[in-house]
């Protein structure tokens, strides 16, 4: 072709529609794909799955070009704060006969860090999934900043993803990774540098601003995802088990400061998790799921202290149940016959819903037993220390009580003090006011 020709056929992309710059971009995504392959093929090849990395790569891409206060607005044209970040209402998934999702219904207000937690396979990835548009509901609603998003592309809806692989790009620098998104906005240069200056300052990784992925530890790269999602500022930040391929020690490190990050930046976190103590100790409000359904929705300190169903109870911690049938009821306590006798339960339990007289679960959390009470008094039972596990701070107790197995613990308060054996006699009181009526 001529060049003539060729400035006449720029001439025409340069009136092209929109849909034209659309499938341009795509394309630009395409060619940035093709590099990353051959980076991750030649440099990462025996660390991570390709497929894998490049599903990720290409999320990224397209959320890189989100421009959340444009995309979404409310039907009715208000720009008003809605009442919730993300509301999710009645939302049904399913994968051939097997249903993930089962009429799933919650709302997540602004600024709050709230956590789905539950073991594999329970749906609270797939229900991150649809918030983040890489998945449609066959039933149900999904609205953002009260906004419905149905029809609404991943790259349009103001959320980010931190996934727990990181998807890095391998050839680009630290500071490369973080600014890209901006990059693909068309931000201008210095308002990008100055963004992410400060969103490195933020999570610590300025000084590794000119290194590459591969020269980096796993809490670093961790770091450079988030300054990535965060550097874009979303509403709404969506995090897959980004602790999950981390030590022990790392993870509660980064579980710290990833909360202080959240309180400072105000950016509503939604966090899905199977560790209870991350969500335990990060979150504002956490939602317990089980076989594509929420079994119970509060605060940690609610879950911990008054769940309502066994799964929730021994799923978040350990928990003691006691099978009984209710005796009787009065103002104050509900009694209960059970195989360690008739035991007292206060009547705050009970106000969650109506205890049943065929059959009653109770539960008690082995902290709340106590050991060789200085009175006897109600709730008291011989048992007998069948095992110990001493674990640091606190010791831990298998006890037996006739035909009941209880676990309980004992904190290691002071230095050299004389331990019980296994073997031992001792008196347990469960307390009322620990017994919890459970619904199942």
């Amino acid at each position: 072709m001529d060049w003539p020709r060729r400035r006449s056929c720029r001439a025409e992309i340069v009136r092209s529609t929109d849909s034209t710059k659309s499938i341009t971009w795509q394309c630009y995504w395409l060619q940035q794909a093709r590099q990353a392959e051959l980076c991750a093929a030649a440099v990462e090849t025996k660390r991570t799955s390709f497929s894998s990395f490049l599903r990720a790569a290409l999320l990224h891409l397209r959320q890189a070009t989100a421009k959340p206060a444009k995309m979404m607005t409310p039907k009715d044209g208000a720009t008003n704060i809605a009442a919730f970040a993300v509301e999710v209402d009645q939302v049904v998934r399913r994968f051939g006969q097997v249903q993930a999702l089962s009429a799933v219904s919650v709302s997540v207000c602004p600024g709050e860090f709230f956590s789905l937690l539950g073991p594999s396979g329970c749906g609270k990835t797939t229900l991150l999934r649809l918030i983040a548009g890489l998945d449609l509901p066959e039933e149900g609603t999904v609205r953002i900043d009260g906004a419905d998003a149905r029809g609404v592309p991943a790259n349009k809806r103001p959320v980010n993803t931190v996934f727990q692989s990181y998807a890095l790009f391998p050839h680009l620098s630290v500071y490369d990774n973080v600014v890209f998104g901006l990059r693909m906005s068309r931000i201008p240069l210095a308002e990008r540098a100055a963004r992410a200056r400060r969103v490195m300052d933020m999570v610590e990784i300025a000084v590794l601003a000119d290194r590459r992925p591969a020269q980096l530890s796993g809490g670093q790269k961790q770091r450079v995802a988030l300054a990535r999602a965060i550097i874009n500022e979303p509403r709404v930040l969506l995090l897959d088990e980004p602790l999950g391929a981390l030590d022990l020690q790392l993870r509660k490190q980064l579980r710290a400061q990833l909360h202080d990050l959240q309180r400072r930046l105000g950016i509503t976190f939604i966090y899905v998790t199977h560790d209870q103590e991350e969500a335990l100790t990060m979150s504002d409000r956490i939602a317990v799921m089980n076989v594509g359904r929420i079994e119970q929705l509060g605060t940690p300190e609610e879950l911990y202290e008054r769940p309502r169903t066994r799964f929730v109870a021994q799923f978040l911690g350990i928990c003691n149940l006691l099978e009984g049938k209710v005796q009787s009821c009065d103002k104050s306590f509900v009694f209960v016959h059970t195989a360690v006798g008739v035991l007292k339960v206060d009547s705050t339990s009970a106000q969650q819903f109506p205890p049943r007289r065929e059959g009653q679960t109770l539960g008690i959390r082995p902290e709340k037993i106590v050991l060789n009470p200085a009175n006897v008094v109600s709730n008291c039972m011989r048992a007998r220390v069948e095992d110990l596990v001493y674990n640091g701070a606190e010791t831990q107790l298998q006890l037996r009580s006739g035909g009941q197995m209880l676990r309980a613990s004992l904190m290691n308060v002071k230095t050299g003090q004389p331990g019980l054996r296994i073997g031992d006699e001792i008196t347990a009181q469960l307390p009322s006011g620990g017994l919890i009526l459970l619904e199942d």
